[in-house]
C-alpha cells in the first residue's frame, strides 16, 4: 500500500502517492500546486495529473532533491503538494456540518499518531463529519498521523479544542447525544440505538476516559472481547461503534 504524509513546517506539505491523490479527491480545492519528480509515469501519476488539471491545480515537474527539501525528510514517492489551507477546522464548521444531522469523534489524550491516523481513516469512510483533539498532550497532524490516515486528512475536518470535557459539555448543549467508549461501559455496542447527531469520546492508550468525561457521556459502550483478551486496541474499537452507527444508518435509509 502507498504511504503518504504531511510535513508540518512554516508551510503545508502534502507528500506520498495516497495523500497527495486523496487531496485532490476531497472535492474542494485545498493545494496550490502538485510537484511530481521529473521523468515519473505510470497509471498512478496519470491519475494525479489528471485529477490536478480537472481542479485546475498547477503540476509542475522538478528535481528529486526539490521532493526532499518539500518533504522535510518524509517518504514522497516522487510526488508532494503545497496547501496554504488551515491544517485544522474551526470547530465551529464541525458543528454546523452536524446540523440537521451528523457524528463528530472526540478523542481526548491520544498520543499515538498511528492510533490518530487510523481513527481519521475509518471516521472519513462511515461519513463522519469531523475529529476533535486537544490543544495539548496529545498526537496532533503530523507525518506519521498522515501515513496512517492514508490521504483521508483533506476528506475529514480535524478540529482542536482546549478542553474535550468542555467541549463535550458545549456539544450537548447543541443537542447532541454523548457517548464514551469504556471497558465497564453499561451499554454493549451492538445493543445501543445510535442517533444521527452524535459525538462519540474515546479516551488515550494509557489511560482511557477520565473521570469527569464519563459524567459527561450520555452513555458509557464496551465491546464484547474474549476472556483471554485485556482490551481492543483504541483505533479497532472506535471502527466497530462507528461501522455499527454507519450500519444503523444504512438500515435506516433503505
Amino acid at each position: 500500500m502507498d504511504g503518504g504524509g504531511v510535513a508540518m513546517s512554516e508551510a503545508q506539505v502534502v507528500v506520498g502517492i495516497n495523500a497527495v491523490l486523496g487531496a485532490l479527491a476531497a472535492g474542494r480545492r485545498t493545494l496550490d500546486r502538485v510537484f511530481v519528480e521529473r521523468g515519473r509515469g505510470g497509471p498512478r501519476f496519470r491519475e494525479i495529473f489528471e485529477n490536478a488539471r480537472r481542479s485546475g491545480i498547477p503540476v509542475e515537474e522538478v528535481a528529486r532533491e526539490k521532493l526532499d527539501r518539500l518533504a522535510g525528510g518524509s517518504r514522497h514517492q516522487g510526488v508532494a503538494a503545497t496547501s496554504s489551507a488551515a491544517a485544522y477546522a474551526p470547530l465551529a464548521d464541525l458543528v454546523r456540518a452536524c446540523v440537521p444531522e451528523g457524528r463528530l469523534l472526540l478523542l481526548d489524550g491520544v498520543e499515538d499518531p498511528r492510533n490518530l491516523g487510523a481513527v481519521i481513516r475509518t471516521a472519513a469512510a462511515v461519513g463522519a463529519k469531523g475529529v476533535v483533539v486537544p490543544e495539548r498532550r496529545a498526537a496532533g497532524l503530523s507525518p506519521g498521523a498522515a501515513r496512517a490516515a492514508a490521504g483521508t486528512i483533506p476528506q475529514i475536518g480535524v478540529g482542536r479544542c482546549v478542553n474535550i470535557a468542555d467541549f463535550a459539555l458545549e456539544l450537548k448543549e447543541e443537542g447532541f447525544w454523548v457517548a464514551g467508549l469504556d471497558p465497564a461501559g453499561e451499554s454493549a455496542w451492538d445493543e445501543v440505538q445510535y442517533p444521527g447527531r452524535m459525538a462519540l469520546v474515546v479516551g488515550g492508550e494509557a489511560k482511557g476516559l477520565r473521570p469527569r468525561l464519563r459524567g459527561v457521556c450520555d452513555a458509557r459502550i464496551s465491546i464484547h472481547v474474549a476472556r483471554d483478551v485485556e482490551s481492543l486496541n483504541l483505533s479497532v474499537a472506535t471502527a466497530v461503534v462507528l461501522y455499527e452507527a454507519f450500519r444503523q444508518e444504512r438500515a435506516g435509509r433503505r
